[in-house]
């Protein structure tokens, strides 16, 4: 059976015997939420957060190699200080992932791990602002950190409570899935208080919202647009999105 035939004849079936039984039903009784209001209120308060650190290069092989011909030396020396046995010079490794804005002065937070060991972060609006941010302090086995960015006025999330979260609730994210900015997915809660392995610590909240990285720090909301949760992490043995996302309870 395909699509196609299922969206002629399957749904509207099944609208009529809805309607049969109780006529005051409308349409927008069986069909799904609307999530744009939710949407367009909020996604001006959720950034992108690229951050870079500085990666010292490791040696791959000993310069001092017994029998080493004299005219190769020069080239191994141009690579390597001889007296540390390290490669000379460095490189920049990016790491981006998602946050959203606490308050109107410029408070961010997003996850601990898209910020380790950074040098250098910045934010980028969904106007395509961009602004330099600052750490103002990190919780590795929470994994959250908090950010800070010089600006004022700054469009805002309403932080909501998990705590009514019910099975089977429509939950939606906003993040920048390998980089496609702002791009929004939905689903249901799948699971509360799930434990993960070798961690206990935080009580996730289990959804099958699409998440994949660049969402991490990113906001869940619930249908009245309240922050209910941070996205943290997947399950997945390719990667990728498999159906089982988990979020840092709000």
């Amino acid at each position: 059976m395909n699509t196609s035939y299922i969206q002629k004849y399957v749904i509207p079936g099944i609208a009529s015997i809805l309607f049969i039984f109780n006529p005051s039903l409308s349409y927008s009784d069986i069909a799904y939420p609307n999530f744009t209001e939710v949407v367009e209120k909020n996604i001006p308060a959720v950034v992108i957060v690229h951050a870079k650190k500085t990666i010292t290069n490791s040696p791959s092989m000993n310069p001092n190699i017994p029998n080493l011909p004299d005219e190769f030396k020069p080239f191994f020396d141009k690579f390597f200080d001889e007296e540390q046995n390290t490669p000379r010079g460095s490189r920049q490794a990016p790491s981006f992932g998602s946050g959203f804005i606490l308050t109107k002065d410029g408070y961010i937070m997003t996850n601990n791990h898209v910020i380790a060991n950074s040098d250098e972060i910045t934010i980028t609006m969904s106007d395509q602002t961009e602004l330099s941010a600052k750490l103002v302090g990190s919780d590795e086995r929470s994994d959250l950190a908090l950010l800070k960015v010089d600006a004022d006025d700054l469009p805002t999330v309403n932080i909501g409570t998990s705590e009514n979260l019910k099975l089977g609730e429509w939950v939606l994210a906003i993040g920048s899935p390998f980089g496609f900015d702002h791009t929004v997915t939905a689903g249901i809660v799948s699971g509360k208080k799930r434990n993960l392995p070798n961690e206990s610590y935080v009580p996730y909240i289990q959804t099958d919202v699409a998440i994949n990285p660049g969402n991490s720090g990113g906001p869940l909301f619930n249908l009245n647009g309240d922050v209910v949760g941070v996205n943290a992490q997947i399950y997945t043995r390719s990667g990728g999105f498999m159906g089982v996302s988990f979020a840092i309870p709000a």
